[in-house]
């Protein structure tokens, strides 16, 4: 039983820190087992107080302590397990501190540690801590040196910066020296030693200098690393044409490794990625996979400004680094793959990962005001729903003056850690606006329901549009005020056709309303004809939209709205509707069949984009249903939406078919847009013709399977065969482990599409899979490949009604927490939402969140998570 409640940290005891460290020099002489780490530090005091010096530090051996030279007695500083303290520091001064660390016992997987045989870091948020003492705090800027000594056998030396110098040492040793001429705060710190193999490239920025680009990878695996830097250049490019940010070093490095908590890390000049999000070819990776690659090489390389020139004043100003550079990298995307259909995988994202949080007790602000471990907020809030205020942002001043607001931003504040509030001030600035109800978004939490009804006055030909917003009480913050919401809405007539009107005497043909109390009226004027109204185009706000359009308009929108977002959007609504009436028991099958041949339509448009039919085929998940039916019913859903799956490939098999036939691949393979537009239309078209397991439709996939000359596609009929089960699955299943069973990342794959196997059998398969070989729990992507994917992404067998896959994830944090905190504490997001559920199921669920306060031992990180989850935090 916990006996100690850990005390939080408040945004509000916010101080400046005591001293500030201007120069670092760190000296590592690497072992595994046993690394001597010297750190020489100019300190000095930060204003005139009297406190001591207090430095963090965790899991480190004392060796020795040094002012100015002269070594420190015990009764001179205090040292325990978390802080080194020096009572009389002086106001200026040169420490020197040595300590001894372990990185191979290290599974914890951050300060420093060992990873396939070689030496790597992760020191956000509060890894540098487990390195050496230090003030690990972000807003602490420094410029660091860092000499790196190893055996010879370690053949590369890396850290963040410009290689200054590198040579070899007598008794079969080398060293590098590296210089960062750029402050900045420890949790960008990294270094990485070991035997690598190196892409080269260079890229010519646009004020003429050259800056060497490097990729470090496994042996072997250069040419996987091609992608990754055909993005880099791109992403690098992007960032001068459209922010005009040029790169600031001379050398720019990634390196892939494969065990890591994190999916990436933007360590000055020295990113290193898990190796699932930097590694790709045909053969081994998906089309998922290089989307992914390409975004987020985007993404750490959008933050050298956004993250690295300027930070953080303190973590609870996370979002500043994250939500905006999301927002960059999505703007990305979108001009790499297209704008519509990046929108709609970017709101999916954020339904699928950010409304839940918000509708549950571990919902919180954009800028959290508490925390007990800032690990525990990297969350969808922090980066998807921070990345959706930035747009809000944008749509409000206009593109111009956005542009200008972050011109202004990089010129204040390059070279400080700063805040959210200092940020918005650049925007309020440039354009004269007052943004203080803007920031709103920033300290409440919860996702607003926007409501819109219409009355059309034809002999006036007017439409007057009543609007109001309304946010769900959540944890902390029962009294909710209105948030200025931009709606942007257009009109289309009975056809389809575009209707212009007036608003204010303009005229136009698209307006956008913005909702900045809790109701107000819109009166649009010279409407010729009852209209569709299409509202809320591209997303505009990150809000549940309730409005009174009748299913007639959502197939008027699902045929022809111009904003497509809107027009995937209204086939959504639709089959959210029909399969939450069938899971409360009112089916209707004329209005089923009604949705199959608008469906068939869209599928016949020869004008649509592949990549925007396959989004349109797919039904909503029954995640995301479940958030809309109270309370929700797993089973009732997933019987529902396959009953409606199975009319669509009923009702469309002929179509399908052909899409399936016509679609096939015949030239070489190639990751852009276009290609995988159409890899993605015939997979979604086989997937559903699985939902009618014939024998046919699984020889159909089988053949699929069978014939793949790259991953897309053996991942694409392999997932078909799994819905339709049987023996042909299982061998497949086995073909594909034999194939690939050197590949770890492939293996992943192999892992996660089992855990979200729908049969009945599921739960004892994934029980059966954390006993195979290849299961390794102390690795993060296999750990998340199959027990956070089953949590997750199977909800119809993880809410068993016995309990039993509540006791199976319970069990696994349990047991990783004992290990790796951080990453144990990232998987308890699916036991959060038990108030959602029936009541049988959510005591169910209740226990187990129980079950993991009460135990002994239990690190910060989860019980911050499940007592907040269970409703005590």
């Amino acid at each position: 039983m916990r006996t100690e409640t850990p005390q939080p940290i408040r945004l509000s005891d916010y101080r400046p820190p005591a001293f500030l460290i201007d120069e670092v020099r760190l000296d590592f002489a690497l072992e595994p087992s046993r690394t001597r780490v010297k750190a020489r530090l100019a300190v000095r005091r930060n204003g005139d107080h009297a406190e001591p010096l207090v430095l963090n530090g965790e899991r480190l051996k004392p060796i020795s302590v040094a002012i100015d030279g002269r070594v420190l007695a015990e009764a001179e500083r205090t040292i325990d397990a978390e802080f080194l303290t020096i009572p009389g520091a002086p106001d200026a001064f040169v420490l020197e501190t040595e300590v001894e660390i372990d990185p191979a016992a290290n599974k914890a997987l951050d300060g420093l540690y060992m990873s396939g045989g070689r030496f790597c870091t992760q020191c956000e948020a509060e890894g540098f801590r487990k390195i050496t003492w230090y003030p690990d705090r972000p807003d602490v800027l420094s410029k660091f040196t860092v000499r790196i000594e190893a055996d010879k056998s370690f053949q590369h030396l890396l850290s963040n910066g410009n290689l200054i110098e590198s040579g070899e040492l007598p008794g079969g040793r080398r060293f590098a020296v590296w210089n960062d001429p750029f402050p900045k705060p420890c949790y960008l710190f990294a270094l990485v030693a070991g035997e690598l193999d190196v892409l080269e490239d260079k890229l010519v920025t646009m004020s003429g200098r050259t800056v060497d680009l490097r990729i470090f990878v496994d042996p072997g695996m250069a040419a996987r690393a091609a992608y990754a830097m055909d993005a880099l250049k791109r992403s690098m490019k992007w960032d001068e044409e459209a922010f005009g940010r040029e790169y600031d070093l001379d050398l720019f490095m990634i390196v892939a490794v494969r065990d890591f908590n994190f999916g990436a890390m933007e360590n000055k000049g020295l990113n290193i990625f898990n190796s699932s999000l930097l590694l790709a070819d045909p053969e081994t990776a998906t089309d998922f996979d290089y989307e992914r690659i390409e975004s987020v090489v985007a993404h750490e390389y959008f933050h050298n400004w956004t993250g690295d020139r300027i930070t953080c004043r303190d973590w609870f100003q996370l979002c500043l680094k994250e939500g905006l550079t999301v927002f960059r990298d999505q703007s990305f995307s979108a001009d790499m793959r297209g704008e519509a259909v990046q929108r709609i995988k970017d709101v999916k994202a954020l339904r699928a990962r950010q409304f839940p949080e918000d509708q549950g007790p571990l919902a919180h602000p954009v800028r959290p005001s508490s925390y007990l471990k800032i690990d525990n907020f990297y969350t969808a809030t922090i980066y998807e729903k921070g990345a959706e205020v930035i747009r809000m942002l944008k749509t409000l001043i206009g593109p111009e003056l956005f542009r200008k607001g972050m011109d202004l931003y990089f010129e204040r504040w390059d070279g400080h850690a700063t805040t959210v509030e200092a940020f918005i001030a650049c925007f309020a600035d440039v354009s004269g606006r007052d943004l203080t109800d803007f920031f709103a978004w920033y300290e409440q939490a919860g996702t607003p329901t926007l409501t819109i009804s219409r009355r059309y006055d034809a002999a006036a030909r007017t439409l007057e549009l009543e609007l109001s917003q309304e946010t769900a009480p959540t944890p902390g913050q029962p009294t909710k005020r209105a948030l200025p919401a931009p709606v942007s809405i257009g009109l289309l007539d009975a056809e389809g056709r575009t209707m212009a009107f007036e608003r204010d005497g303009q005229a136009m043909d698209e307006t956008v309303v913005v909702l900045d109390q809790g109701k107000a009226s819109v009166t649009l004027t010279g409407v010729d004809s009852e209209p569709v109204v299409s509202a809320l185009r591209g997303f505009s706000a990150p809000v549940t939209l309730k409005t009174d359009a009748k299913p007639k308009d959502r197939y008027v929108q699902l045929a022809a709205d111009p904003d497509l977002f809107n027009r995937w959007e209204a086939g959504q609504d639709l089959a959210r509707d029909l399969i939450l009436a069938r899971a409360a028991g009112h089916a209707d099958e004329v209005a089923e069949e009604r949705y199959a041949e608008a469906l068939g339509r869209a599928l016949s448009d020869q004008a649509a984009d592949p990549a925007f039919k396959a989004l349109t085929l797919a039904l909503p998940t029954e995640s995301e249903l479940s958030l809309a039916m109270k309370p929700a019913d797993p089973a009732a859903l997933h019987e529902a939406r396959e009953a409606l799956r199975m009319r669509l490939a009923l009702h469309l098999e002929d179509q399908l078919r052909r899409l399936h036939i016509g679609l096939q691949q015949l030239g070489e393979f190639t990751p852009d847009a276009a290609g995988a537009g159409r890899r993605a239309l015939r997979n979604a078209a086989l997937e559903l013709l699985a939902a009618n397991p014939r024998s046919d439709v699984a020889e159909l996939a089988d053949g699929h399977y069978r014939a793949a000359s790259n991953m897309t596609d053996a991942i694409g009929g392999l997932n078909a065969l799994m819905l339709v089960g049987g023996e042909a699955f299982e061998a497949a299943l086995a073909d594909f482990f034999d194939r690939w069973k050197a590949e770890p990342l492939v293996i992943d794959k192999w892992f996660a599409l089992q855990a979200r196997d729908p049969s009945e059998g599921a739960l004892g398969r994934v029980l059966g899979l954390t006993t195979h070989p290849a299961f390794d729990q102390k690795n993060p992507n296999r750990l998340r490949a199959l027990v956070a994917t089953f949590a997750a992404a199977n909800p119809a067998r993880f809410h068993d009604p016995s309990g039993a896959g509540y006791r199976f994830l319970a069990d696994q944090i349990l047991a990783v927490d004992g290990f790796n905190p951080m990453t144990a504490a990232r998987m308890i997001e699916p036991l959060g939402g038990w108030r959602r559920y029936t009541p049988e199921l959510g005591e169910l669920m209740k226990a187990e969140l129980a079950r993991i306060v009460a135990t002994e031992g239990l690190s910060k990180n989860v019980f911050e998570l499940a007592s907040k989850a269970l409703g005590e935090g």
